[in-house]
């Protein structure tokens, strides 16, 4: 066996099992989280130089597991989207209408390969745009590889939810910015934005979380568009920013109906 392979496997089964006695509920999540085509996946993703090892985990959620990886010796952020428990019915609510997709199949390892590429592209796109997102660097069934947002040492950034900036009103401004060149120039809407997938980067806003963002002609789009305004709007009033509804609007330089 390729040693890098072997190395990546040593290291998934760590993660399996970790020395710390595990309930029946975590081996179950576990097991979700590397089932047998996941585990091909990282062996063929880590044969083909993009992972070395798995040292840990960034964030967990219902469908998605955001790991560590390390590659020589730098960082990047494994998402491993968990097949058993994603939410199919909302991924093929955000992916039908996008011109960029023609998905007709209700297979569900299909549908999650079209959303991490989904992912892909969207992250792609703002980042050409000049977005503040992390780079994607690679794509193959339900993994995707990422560039790592955090310290050198390997401390990855934490939510705005979990880390307050600690000048709320100049964050939001450059948030506001970030959003202003994902909708204008990138033509994305997020659609689910908030400060859980913001990330605080050394005071700096950094977008995430981007699988289910939509192009401005899709069918939902002033819908998401609205919505995400407000979030951002509600979200950071609560953590003191000054900034009116109105104010925020017109620095996006967006014109959207919000009653």
């Amino acid at each position: 066996m390729n040693p890098k392979i072997a190395k990546a496997d040593e290291e998934v089964q760590k993660l399996i099992s970790k020395k710390r006695n595990k309930s029946v509920e975590d081996r179950r999540v576990g097991s979700e989280i590397f089932d047998k085509q996941t585990l091909e996946t990282l062996y063929k993703l880590a044969n083909q130089g993009y992972i070395n090892i798995l040292n840990g985990a960034i964030s967990t959620g219902k469908e998605a597991n955001v790991l560590k990886g390390v590659i020589d010796d730098s960082y990047v952020a494994v998402k491993i989207y968990r097949i058993a428990t994603s939410d199919f019915k909302k991924m093929q609510y955000y992916i039908q209408g996008d011109p960029r997709f023609n998905i007709r199949s209700n297979n569900k390892r299909k549908l999650i390969t079209s959303w991490v590429n989904k992912e892909f592209r969207n992250l792609k796109r703002a980042l050409e745009a000049g977005v503040n997102v992390p780079k994607p660097i690679v794509a193959l069934n339900n993994v995707l590889i990422l560039e790592f947002i955090g310290s050198n040492d390997g401390n990855p950034s934490q939510t705005v939810k979990n880390q307050k900036p600690k000048d709320v009103d100049d964050f939001l401004n450059k948030l506001l910015l970030e959003m202003k060149k994902f909708i204008n120039e990138a033509n994305l809407i997020h659609g689910d934005l908030s400060t859980f997938n913001i990330l605080n980067h050394n005071e700096n806003p950094v977008i995430i979380d981007v699988s289910q963002s939509v192009v401005r002609d899709h069918p939902i789009a002033n819908e998401l568009l609205v919505r995400d305004v407000k979030n951002v709007y509600g979200e950071f009033k609560k953590l003191g920013s000054s900034y009116s509804l109105d104010e925020i609007v017109n620095k996006l330089e967006i014109d959207i109906n919000l009653d």
